[in-house]
Formats: C-alpha cells, structure tokens, sequence
C-alpha cells in the first residue's frame, strides 16, 4: 500500500520512530487496539485540560506545580496531535479528492 494509505499508530517504535498499520480489516485486531489506545489518549488528555484550567484558577498554587502539569500536557498534546494526523490521514483515504 503507498504511504498514504497506512494508518500511523498511536504509539511509536523503540527508536522513536512512527508505526504504520497496513491493512484493510478496520476489525482487526490492530485496528482496535489503536482505536482504542486513541481514546485512552484523548480521554487523558481532556483529563489533563481540566485539571489545567483548575491549577490555572487557583491563585494558590505553586509554580512548582506547573512544571510536572506542563510535562504531561505537552505528552498528551503530542498523543492528540498523532490521532489526529493519522484520522486526517484516513480521511482523506477514506474521501478522495474528485
């Protein structure tokens, strides 16, 4: 299958580099274990956003708070940005252009 048709995974190699699912069967196995590792990973991330906004709006909190928060939130922006490059990705394989 050319490039564009394989589905970037949402978790990378040992070395760090991305892996791609070449397969039809959107049942399969590997299918739904990224699927489902992607909703882990927005389910995370929105996780992540609230508890953001609460840290945000306390006047109280620590700096030293901030730099672990800031950590996961890039992790889980990484993780979103993924998904949705490899659905942007089957959408354009699912949708053609005309």
């Amino acid at each position: 299958m050319p490039q564009n048709e394989l589905r970037l995974l949402p978790w990378s190699g040992p070395d760090g580099k991305p892996c791609y699912l070449s397969t039809d069967d959107t049942s399969g196995f590997m299918s739904r274990l990224a699927d489902n590792i992607e909703a882990v990973q927005l389910g995370t991330a929105v996780e992540l956003l609230e508890h953001a906004l609460e840290v945000l709006g306390d006047q109280d909190a620590y700096p030293d708070d901030l730099r672990p928060l800031l950590t996961e939130l890039t992790r889980a922006l990484g993780d979103v940005l993924r998904v949705a490059t490899s659905r942007g990705h089957l959408l354009a394989v699912v949708e053609p252009h005309a």
